[in-house]
């Protein structure tokens, strides 16, 4: 069984993991006391929650009519609020996670996405994001403040400045959209924009971060074995594959890409939602719809286990009667055939989901590990079982609150670092020229253009720095080699790296499958100490060009990509920062 060590720093520290989920959201931290091994504890307690306190609260924000913010969380539940809400049109701000999708992530159901649209009026996903973080973070310190016995507020003042923060996001999310949710931390106030604070900001995919909490939860895995973890949320379905590299140290290896699938909880529910349309229309029970959405999704939706028995949705009062509706005392009976075809769609995707994963493996599944607040309905994991069992998979779920998983396993993700490999999710490159040739067919086919060096060169060349599907360390460096051929000694340059996402093993020219190839970030350095070195050329025509040779590094082992400029000088080769750029959502 693991046993973590004791804290090695020198003096105290805290560690805080915030999961803002599609549909709900919760925080769990560590308080690091130097020679004493660390424990996590989860945010059990928030503002307008009932004394009994619960560990997650409602991703739902209000804002009134100018934007300012009226009610978070637990608070959007209350009666009060939501007259109030009502009665001034406050916009009501759920799912907006769900923004930040890359935009190779569809949503497969209409209502969703045009849910998904509903921001206030001159507010960005930016500020709505800082504004949830900085609730949260609030929060957490109330609780910390008062949780912890001796002295919390000192504690608190004593930490606030070196708080290492781990903010998780689904599978699918990438550089860019780790830099919209760092952009949302500084505006919150978790961080600044200076140097120094970078590292106090970690991410950490859903994924990895339910590994981790499954093996604090006495997970053990044997030696060659594989497992699929699938993290279960409201808006997506993260599924990522390990096995263990060193039995010695507790290390996993990542052993197929990982995936992520919009057939979240939430999907279920809008199911439901399309159901109700359709039987309610035209009927006085019509504008009840939103309201019997909601009770079945809190209620109804949770319970349903048997599909040979009726389920009812109790949503309003004895004289709510309409027998040929099927509602009779305020609550709306359905079937439990129908119940199910509601559940369907989300099944089919993650159990086709884990046979692709089981498929890819570098080593033979055997376990699926199932967390996530979808993974507390009692019918999903019984369908799921059933399937699993056809493919010969053992299906578990930890004996503990299934619901905490990512926030609990962001804190082990930075204290204990089980993942030591990861995989590729897909290929990284540049639109690079390449040399023509006359021989090569592709290259007939395109033609060639002529560079200030006389050079003929074949635009549209798709130059490979990382292939879909290669494990990565987390010092593993990738390079590529460019030139820059100008009349004038650059200053700076900008590389333009390219993810493709489509199915070839080996994508050559951007032209083909172009649809498939999205920008990933801009790598930019200054290189005007290295060109200062330069000696001028001339090219036939006698006209003066310049040309600087450098390496771009990327390292992609680590959860934020890293980049590096490399040059040679006198022989010896020499390095520099380079920065990584993303584009604005």
């Amino acid at each position: 069984m693991f046993k973590r060590k004791p804290f090695s720093g020198t003096q105290q520290g805290l560690v805080l993991a915030i999961d803002i989920g599609t549909t709900y959201s919760g925080c769990s931290f560590s308080v690091l006391d130097p020679g004493v091994v660390p424990e996590i504890k989860g945010v059990t307690s928030f503002p307008a929650q009932p004394p009994s306190g619960a560990s997650k609260i409602p991703s739902v924000l209000y804002y009134d009519s100018v934007g300012v913010l009226r009610a978070v969380g637990a608070e959007t539940l209350l009666e009060s609020i939501i007259e109030r809400a009502e009665d001034e049109q406050w916009t009501k701000v759920e799912w907006f996670k769900l923004h930040l999708r890359p935009k190779s992530c569809k949503t497969a159901h209409l209502r969703i996405h045009q849910q998904i649209l509903a921001l206030p009026p001159d507010k960005s996903i930016i500020q709505v994001y800082a504004d949830f973080l900085r609730y949260l973070f609030s929060c957490c310190r109330t609780f910390i403040e008062e949780r912890i016995l001796s002295g919390g507020v000192g504690f608190w003042e004593s930490v606030q400045d070196r708080i290492v923060f781990v903010l998780s996001h689904p599978n699918g999310w990438e550089g860019l959209q780790q830099n919209s949710m760092r952009r949302a931390a500084v505006l919150a106030g978790l961080i600044t924009e200076n140097p120094e604070d970078r590292d106090r900001l970690h991410f950490v995919t859903e994924g990895e971060a339910s590994l981790h909490f499954c093996i604090n939860n006495r997970l053990t895995v044997k030696k060659d074995e594989g497992i699929i973890v699938v993290d279960a949320g409201g808006g997506t379905i993260d599924l990522s594959a390990y096995s263990v590299s060193d039995p010695d140290t507790n290390t996993f290896e990542e052993i197929t890409p990982s995936e992520c699938c919009f057939s979240g909880s939430i999907f279920v529910t809008e199911e439901a939602r399309g159901y109700f349309e359709d039987k309610l229309r035209g009927t006085r029970f019509e504008e009840e719809i939103p309201r019997i959405t909601e009770c079945f999704d809190q209620t109804t939706k949770l319970q349903f286990k048997d599909s040979d028995e009726p389920y009812h949705v109790k949503f309003g009062g004895l004289r709510d009667r309409e027998p040929n509706l099927d509602i009779r005392s305020g609550q709306m009976k359905i079937a439990g055939l129908t119940m199910a075809r509601f559940f369907q769609p989300s099944i089919n995707t993650i159990s086709k989901a884990i046979a692709d994963q089981c498929l890819d493996a570098r080593k033979v599944i055997t376990t699926v590990l199932l967390v996530g607040g979808f993974a507390a309905s009692p019918w999903m994991f019984s369908k799921l079982k059933d399937i699993l069992q056809q493919l010969g998979l053992s299906i578990y779920r930890p004996d503990t609150h299934v619901n905490k998983a990512v926030s609990d396993g962001g804190v082990s993700f930075y204290l204990d670092h089980f993942v030591a490999i990861r995989m590729a999710r897909c290929s990284y490159g540049v639109n690079a020229c390449c040399h023509y040739e006359r021989s090569n067919l592709e290259h007939q086919r395109r033609g060639f253009v002529t560079f200030v060096d006389d050079t003929p060169l074949v635009e549209n060349s798709f130059s490979l720095i990382l292939k879909k599907g290669i494990q990565i360390t987390q010092a593993q460096e990738f390079r590529e080699s460019f030139q820059r051929t100008t009349n004038y000694r650059l200053q700076n340059i900008f590389v333009n790296v390219l993810a493709y996402q489509g199915i070839d093993n080996n994508p050559s020219w951007i032209d083909v499958d172009p649809e498939m190839y999205s920008a990933a970030c801009t790598v930019t350095a200054d290189v005007s100490k290295i060109t200062r070195a330069l000696s001028p050329l001339k090219n036939s025509a006698g006209s003066i060009y310049y040309r600087l040779e450098f390496d771009i590094v990327l390292l992609f082992g680590l959860t934020e990509l890293q980049a590096q400029i490399a040059w040679k000088e006198n022989g010896l080769e020499k390095r520099s920062p380079a920065k990584i750029v993303y584009e604005e959502l």
